[in-house]
């Protein structure tokens, strides 16, 4: 089989997909025991990237626990929601990339997750006082 043949196989088939990602993470926000990856930036250098605790953030948002979630990252809630509405795009419209959706909002997301992420580092490294969103939680 080519490539080509396996990704549109999956375009058409796998559709349901972000459904199952959704629902891995919901079932992770209720059961926070359930095994997962840690960060591999993290455990190599010690510096958090910019997308950590961003999975713990999406499952608690989608239990409903959006000041916890708001605690571990601000994106979560968004993340949350951007996988809520591309499942539902995606069974609709019976593909994994849904059609009519624009690149633009993935390009803002990158930019403000990177400037997230900044501002971030600063205010652990410099100790400065900030609002707890902008903290890393659990750093040992």
């Amino acid at each position: 089989m080519t490539a080509n043949r396996f990704l549109q196989r999956i375009q058409l088939s796998g559709y349901l997909l972000p459904a199952g990602l959704t629902g891995a993470l919901w079932l992770k926000g209720l059961h926070p025991g359930l095994p997962g990856w840690s960060c591999p930036l993290r455990a190599l250098t010690g510096v958090p990237c910019p997308t950590c605790y961003l999975t713990r953030a999406t499952a608690a948002s989608l239990t409903g626990n959006l000041d916890g979630a708001l605690q571990l990252h601000a994106f979560g809630p968004v993340v949350a929601g951007a996988l809520l509405a591309w499942s539902v795009f995606s069974i609709r419209q019976r593909r994994l990339l849904p059609r009519g959706i624009p690149a633009w909002p993935l390009g803002s997301f990158a930019v403000g997750l990177l400037a997230y992420w900044l501002m971030r580092i600063v205010v652990n490294i410099g100790d400065m006082a900030a609002p707890a969103w902008l903290h890393f939680p659990l750093l040992s």
